[in-house]
């Protein structure tokens, strides 16, 4: 493999956290942010950020608040 460099990565960045790309550049920008820190630093962001929304999405509203909502929608 050879590293894929900073360009790349950068530009590939979302589509790599969320896996969205061929096992080969997988493994290619792997290999680049297990020696860049730069752009590693930028992926602990990306995958910080996800991390952060799939949490906050798990959250339900309160049964009163759902119920008043649904109501008006309803309405």
């Amino acid at each position: 493999m050879t590293d894929c460099g900073c360009d790349k990565a950068k530009a590939e960045l979302e589509e790599f956290l969320h896996r969205e790309l061929s096992e080969q550049d997988l493994q290619d920008i792997q290999e680049h942010l297990d020696g860049c820190e730069d752009c590693s630093t930028e992926h602990l962001v990306g995958l910080t950020l996800i991390q952060k929304v799939q949490r906050a999405c798990q959250e339900k509203a309160p049964d009163e608040l759902r119920a008043s909502i649904l109501a008006a929608l309803d309405g």
